[in-house]
């Protein structure tokens, strides 16, 4: 499993003693907590001596801010990545001009922080020529009190309903707060696009068919290995999908 060396540098105490508890409950990857500081002054005297790689770092601090901060930081020889971690959404578009990795805002939650920690493996994984290992990929959920981490070679589909998405494996379903573009973005070579409030698993589609649907009227539906269900297929999608299940047959 990797381990991230991890920098923490936060004004507040209380908000690093909160991320040094998620981060202990961190996993696929994990994280040691490497170092932490209090303001940027501190944060440069750890990185003249240690190497770290990733960096969360608060936006609101006394003296020089977590901003000019990253500024800085990225004149370094080997510099770590950036996650900022703040109660300001609003300075997220000049976190992200900084190329920043994420951008999570307070109170984080384990999922959103595992999710920026996986951002950040694949680009260390990128910088020494080594490709992820896809089957160690978890989704974090949060359920009735408790962390599943759920392999996402067992998701079959995911489905956008309300505010949340649906995570269907083949034998239970689950609730995840998150946004399906992002799952979209950050899962790419596993999942498929085939309507605008569903992906699903391109190694669980088994059939296209014909499919009459109470909103949309006559059209197509995937079949999936492991469930009974049918999941529309946009027409926009139609033409992804058909390339899709033609390019896995051998």
């Amino acid at each position: 499993m990797t381990i991230l060396n991890v920098l923490l540098v936060d004004d507040e105490a209380l908000a690093r003693s909160r991320l040094r508890t998620l981060l202990g409950a961190c996993t696929s990857p994990g994280a040691l907590l490497g170092g932490e500081a209090a303001n940027a002054a501190q944060a440069m005297e750890l990185l003249q001596r240690h190497a770290f790689d990733v960096a969360l770092l608060d936006v609101n601090m006394p003296g020089t801010d977590g901003l000019a901060l990253a500024q800085t930081l990225r004149g370094l020889p080997r510099p770590p990545a950036l996650v900022f971690v703040t109660a300001h959404a609003e300075h997220a578009v000049t976190a992200f001009e900084l190329e920043a990795i994420d951008y999570l805002t307070k109170p984080v939650r384990l999922e959103r922080l595992q999710v920026a920690l996986q951002k950040v493996e694949r680009l260390v994984s990128i910088h020494h020529g080594v490709e992820p290992d896809l089957s160690k990929e978890f989704l974090i959920i949060q359920d009735r009190g408790r962390t599943e981490r759920v392999p996402l070679a067992e998701v079959v589909y995911l489905k956008a309903e309300l505010k949340y998405v649906t995570v269907r494996t083949a034998s239970r379903s689950y609730i995840i707060d998150d946004s399906l573009s992002e799952l979209e973005e950050r899962h790419a070579p596993r999942f498929l696009r085939i309507h605008r409030n569903a992906l699903v698993a391109r190694h669980a589609v088994r059939a296209l068919e014909r499919h009459y649907d109470p909103e949309e009227g006559e059209g197509w539906a995937v079949r999936l290995n492991g469930i009974e269900e049918l999941l529309t297929v946009s027409r926009r999608q139609l033409p992804a999908v058909r390339d899709a299940i033609a390019g896995a047959r051998p």
